[in-house]
C-alpha cells in the first residue's frame, strides 16, 4: 500500500506543479464571432430603446427566457417573462438603454455577453445594472437564448462612462 501512495503522489506532482503554471482558458472568440454577438447586443439594445418588442423577441431562440433580478424591500427578488409574453408586451414609458464595456465569451457554440448598462425612462435616470446575454449558434449566426439583468442604483453599478444622454439628467 505505501509503494501505491508513493507512485501516486510521484505521478501526481509533476502534473500538478504544471498546472499550476499554466494560464487558465480565456474562451476569447474569434474575432468574426465577437463582432456577430456585439451585432447581436448592440440590436437588442437598439430594439429595447425603439420599444420594439418583435425585433428584440426575433434575435431570440423560440424557448427564450428573459430573468430580471433586484432588491425588494431589503431581498433579492427575480422576476422571469418567456419570449412569447415579451412579444405580446406593447407600449410603456419610453426608455434609452446604452451598454458599454461589453465582454464576450464563446465556447463552442455558445457565448455569452456581459453588458454593463444604465436606462432613462421618460428622458430621467432610471437605474443601471448588467444585462448578461446567453446565446447559442444557431445555423451561421447567433441567437439570445436567455438574457438576464440586474437593476441597481449607484454605487452597486455604474452609469454610462459617457455621462448622461443629451437632454437627460443622470443620477
Amino acid at each position: 500500500m505505501k509503494r501505491f501512495a508513493l507512485a501516486s503522489v510521484t505521478l501526481v506532482l509533476p502534473v500538478l506543479a504544471a498546472a499550476q503554471g499554466a494560464a487558465p482558458p480565456t474562451y476569447a472568440p474569434p474575432e468574426a464571432d465577437r463582432r456577430a454577438i456585439q451585432a447581436v447586443v448592440d440590436s437588442a439594445l437598439q430594439f429595447i430603446t425603439d420599444g420594439n418588442a418583435i425585433g428584440l423577441t426575433d434575435l431570440m431562440v423560440p424557448e427564450a427566457q428573459v430573468y430580471s433580478i433586484r432588491t425588494r424591500e431589503g431581498r433579492l427578488a427575480y422576476a422571469m417573462r418567456t419570449r412569447a409574453a415579451d412579444r405580446e408586451r406593447t407600449g410603456g414609458a419610453p426608455v434609452v438603454e446604452r451598454g458599454f464595456d461589453t465582454r464576450i465569451m464563446l465556447a463552442g457554440g455558445m457565448a455569452m455577453a456581459w453588458v454593463p448598462y444604465d436606462i432613462y425612462v421618460n428622458n430621467a435616470w432610471s437605474h443601471c445594472g448588467v444585462d448578461v446575454f446567453v446565446m447559442l449558434r444557431v445555423g451561421s449566426g447567433w441567437r439570445i437564448a436567455n438574457l438576464t439583468y440586474s437593476v441597481e442604483q449607484p454605487p452597486a453599478c455604474r452609469p454610462h462612462p459617457d455621462g448622461p444622454p443629451k437632454g437627460m439628467k443622470g443620477p
